[in-house]
């Protein structure tokens, strides 16, 4: 027998509400399926399990908030260990955080309503209008069992506990922060990438693809970090109580800003293996879901090591927090056109900023720079990602 847990969705989490089960007693389920929404100051996440198995019973009902690893269900046939992937994250050696005064929820804009991910596509695959319906969840949220009722012309159902929202995911987000840079020793790095080559290779790359299958820069500095990090695993991974614990896989957590505030950064598993296309479809569908709020818990607890570019925002550097317990961030600015030494001449090319923030407990400064070293290598030789 198995347990279903909360999940930790990273170091800003402490507790999460449960809100809906999409699993009954009696399903059976397989890796990889969708079981619940839960709840935390990133908002709606859906939750997938990493075991087959069937769903013996629920332990905790819809509308209750629990700490990070509490079962929430009984699995039977999985192995008699945790079901839902929990990443554990040392706490940190504080006193205890002063309770925080009561929220209150700002109401909606007229016409719009909250939705949950799994209800808005139940909704499209059954025709149905999700304007006209009734939410029974966090905030008059639009949940799969509203559509199921709706589907059923049956009423709603009972209403639940209010949703968390973006001023709570920026304390959460400040309170990792501040851990982070008490907990861990940061070294800083930076180098000046010439992006002459790659910009010309992604030209031609793109003169023969429509608008929506061209490739993006961030593409190549993605690959670029992921096929660097496999001469560096040292960058690639965790420092929990045991020490540092290499990744599994190069899992790169992509920083995303949401509208209307806050930052989440999924991640784009096995992002070496990708082919500059795909992992460019990955980036666009990462982006697009994550601020429709429809990100699965594995994309927020898998990520081996975080990437932020800046760039577009008009930052020409980004040096960085450690998002714990991962153990290095790589920061991406904006190009910039600069005069350039190339042998006995100065030409002016477009450059970029690279930069490297790297916890000293698993690597050092020595490695840290032939890691983005080897970065602005691979990107003079983009044919080559």
């Amino acid at each position: 027998m198995g347990e279903f847990r909360m999940p930790s969705l990273g170091a800003d989490m402490e507790a999460g509400t449960l809100v809906e089960w999409l699993k009954r007693p009696g399903d059976r389920v397989k890796r990889g399926d969708i079981v619940a929404v839960v709840e935390t100051q990133k908002g709606a996440i859906e939750i997938d399990i990493f075991e087959d198995g069937v769903i013996e019973r629920w332990l905790v009902e819809p509308g209750t908030t629990v700490p990070v690893g509490t079962p929430l269900a009984l699995i039977a046939g999985a192995q008699p260990a945790v079901v839902a992937k929990v990443l554990e994250v040392p706490a940190a050696p504080t006193a205890p955080a002063p309770a925080a005064p009561p929220r209150v929820e700002p109401p909606l804009a007229a016409g719009r309503a909250r939705t949950s991910p799994a209800a808005r596509r139940l909704a499209s695959e059954r025709g149905i209008a999700l304007a006209g319906l009734s939410g029974s969840g966090p905030g008059g949220a639009i949940l799969f069992a509203d559509v199921e009722r709706a589907a059923a012309g049956a009423g709603p159902g009972p209403a639940l506990p209010k949703r968390l929202d973006l001023k709570e995911m920026r304390r959460a987000i400040a309170a990792a922060m501040a851990r982070s840079k008490r907990e861990i020793p940061h070294y800083y790095l930076s180098t000046t990438v010439d992006l002459t080559r790659s910009l010309g290779w992604l030209e031609a790359a793109n003169a023969t693809r429509s608008p929506a299958q061209r490739l993006l820069l961030a593409a190549l500095l993605l690959k670029a970090v992921a096929c660097a990090l496999g001469a560096a695993p040292e960058f690639n991974g965790f420092f929990t109580a045991e020490g540092f614990q290499p990744g599994s896989g190069i899992h790169i957590g992509t920083a995303i800003a949401i509208r209307g505030g806050g930052l989440i950064a999924p991640a784009i598993r096995d992002a070496d293996k990708l082919s500059l296309e795909d992992l460019m479809a990955r980036l666009r569908d990462l982006v697009t879901r994550a601020r429709s709020g429809a990100l699965r818990s594995s994309e927020l607890s898998d990520p081996t090591i975080t990437v932020t570019n800046l760039g577009e925002r008009g930052v020409e550097a980004v040096f960085g927090v450690i998002y714990p317990p991962q153990v290095a961030l790589v920061g991406f600015g904006m190009p910039v056109e600069r005069p350039w030494a190339i042998g006995s001449e100065i030409a002016v090319r477009r450059v970029l900023t690279a930069t490297l923030a790297a916890d000293h407990r698993a690597s050092d400064g020595h490695r840290g720079a032939l890691f983005l070293a080897d970065i602005d290598h691979r990107l003079q030789s983009p044919e080559t990602l």
